[in-house]
């Protein structure tokens, strides 16, 4: 037996290297796409001002019902290793996530927390990280690679008392899984309240995520015991508002035994189906948030471009303006100080500095100046002078605030913009566009995707 055991992980561990699924790989390249330290789009988003989330690898399934219900033996079924104890009595008494990886391992809860930091408030949860583990091991059954099981303690009423709040967090992790499968056993304690009370919660905000399944179906007796059964389960149901609706199903499922064989029907294959359609539109879901942020931080990088232009349209008009003002407040004085000059030289010296023409020019522009400032009282001459200068200093003190600048890109900054809008405009959306097409191809003909 350990000998089979052995030769099995070997195999199961090649076969991670080599036996990678369509599925598994396109979420593995997306999830590179976003975290990748040069060039990840999280990294790109976080420079224009965006945050991210990466896209998970694996689906989150979580099991939840009442005690020897079998959430843990349908966790060994499906992954086809006895990983989860299982009994009668309350095996599970934390949260246990079960996950493939290279080699058989088992984490506690502080491990548990770094291999899923998303999972990380559940340490606000008063007394939960010392009943969290992980438990890893090489099985590539069924789709397991994509799958991480959550396996929830057994729900019971009465005086049982759990060491953490059992129920606020079977709901928080509802709105984190997704999927949830609630296994009915049909032994006397699928009706407890506890476990109709945490499903009518989750129906009534993830009613999309909720599966029903009457597990042990084969220990429920004959067919009319099991009709029974389903009966008294489905009438406590309805008679909540929050899980009284259309559509309801619940298929019966119970684990094959050779040595045990049954005529009751078993439909746990559907559970197989409801894991593999939530891969299949994580997947698409994956792929569509994928463009969607593309285009997001697109648009981001041209806006921020687009921004920058526009602040070094204003920043040029402001230099521009303040040069203008500066220009006119000395300017003021300026002219002051030269009508002062040439009014003290004498005409000889005007035609010997500027030329007998330069001396009439000059004359017949300031002449009608200097006869208005001659009209004037002295008073009224130092008054203007005064006001003039003051003016002067007006202009200098606005071209002074005018100069004043916004902080725009630098050429490098732009250019590194521009690249990254280049690779994710040339690079990142090519490579969705082919991973989508290998999607695809899993089930559409070549000659459907050339039309």
């Amino acid at each position: 037996m350990s000998g089979k055991i052995k030769n099995r992980s070997a195999a199961n561990a090649d076969s991670i290297s080599v036996g990678v699924s369509c599925d598994e790989r396109i979420l593995r390249d997306c999830h590179q796409l976003y975290t990748d330290p040069s060039s990840g789009l999280i990294s790109v988003a976080e420079s224009v001002g965006l945050k991210l989330l990466p896209p998970r690898k694996k689906i989150t399934v979580m099991l939840m019902g009442n005690h020897s219900a079998g959430k843990s033996s349908f966790i060994n079924w499906y992954v086809e290793e006895h990983i989860q104890r299982t009994g009668v009595a309350i095996e599970t008494q934390g949260f246990s996530f079960v996950t493939s990886g290279r080699k058989r391992e088992s984490l506690t809860g502080n491990a548990t927390l770094h291999l899923y930091p998303h999972f990380k408030p559940l340490q606000e949860f008063k007394g939960v990280s010392e009943y969290l583990s992980t438990e890893i091991c090489t099985s590539r059954q069924k789709r397991f690679s994509l799958v991480t099981f959550v396996d929830s303690p057994g729900l019971v009423d009465g005086d049982m008392k759990y060491p953490f709040d059992v129920d606020k967090v079977i709901l928080w992790l509802g709105d984190l899984c997704d999927l949830i499968l609630v296994f009915f056993d049909p032994m006397g304690q699928a009706l407890c309240k506890r476990t109709l009370n945490i499903v009518e919660t989750l129906n009534e905000t993830h009613g999309d995520r909720v599966r029903f399944y009457l597990s042990k179906a084969d220990e429920a007796g004959g067919e009319s015991d099991r009709q029974r059964v389903m009966m008294q389960i489905v009438q406590e149901l309805c008679k909540r508002p929050g899980l009284n609706k259309c559509g309801f199903d619940m298929p019966t499922i119970y684990i094959p035994n050779p040595n045990k064989p049954s005529r009751c029907v078993n439909q746990i294959e559907e559970v197989c189906r409801s894991i593999e359609k939530t891969i299949n539109q994580t997947v698409q879901n994956t792929l569509n948030s994928l463009e969607k942020d593309c285009e997001l931080i697109s648009q981001a990088i041209t806006d921020t471009l687009s921004a920058d232009r526009q602040v070094t349209l204003e920043n040029r008009r402001s230099r521009c303006k303040s040069c203008f003002l500066t220009l006119l407040g000395f300017s003021i004085p300026m002219a002051l100080m030269a009508l002062l000059v040439l009014g003290t030289l004498s005409k000889e010296v005007l035609e010997m500095a500027l030329g007998p023409q330069g001396t009439e020019a000059l004359s017949l522009y300031l002449t009608p100046i200097v006869r208005i400032f001659d009209s004037l009282s002295t008073e009224t001459q130092v008054y203007t002078g005064a006001g003039m200068v003051l003016l002067s200093f007006l202009l200098l003190i606005i071209s002074r605030f005018s100069f004043r600048t916004r902080p725009n890109l630098s050429s490098k900054q732009k250019r590194q913009l521009q690249e990254k809008l280049e690779y994710v405009q040339e690079v990142v959306k090519t490579k969705k566009k082919k991973l989508y097409e290998e999607y695809l191809r899993q089930s559409v003909s070549d000659q459907d995707m050339d039309l």
